[in-house]
């Protein structure tokens, strides 16, 4: 059975989804991470303070489209705009890569 919905209904799902997952919070060198747990040191969303750039995991991007039947592109725009609500600071762009690694110092 389909159903239609409005787009904000579909990005208020998201971002329902993405506030569940229980990311934690980790500041580092003008930089924000979203993890998976604390010893996680691969990242899902880092956003940069400097140049407000959101950059997010291939794998979330993947998790979330697959999820909820979408394009890369419309989940990318998506928790972008979630990460600009979270922290409640401005994304300029956004981005999805595949290398996630950070380090702690």
């Amino acid at each position: 059975m389909k159903y239609k919905i409005k787009d904000s209904q579909l990005e208020s799902v998201i971002f329902l989804y993405l506030d569940n997952q229980d990311f934690i919070k980790i500041e580092k060198n003008n930089r924000i991470y979203f993890v998976n747990s604390e010893d996680d040191n691969h990242y899902q969303i880092r956003y940069n303070k400097e140049n407000k750039m959101c950059f997010m995991s291939k794998e979330l991007i993947d998790e979330v489209s697959s999820f909820f039947s979408l394009k890369d592109t419309s989940c990318e725009k998506i928790i972008g705009q979630w990460t600009q609500n979270t922290l409640q600071m401005e994304v300029y762009n956004t981005w999805f890569i595949a290398d996630t690694h950070f380090r702690y110092s």
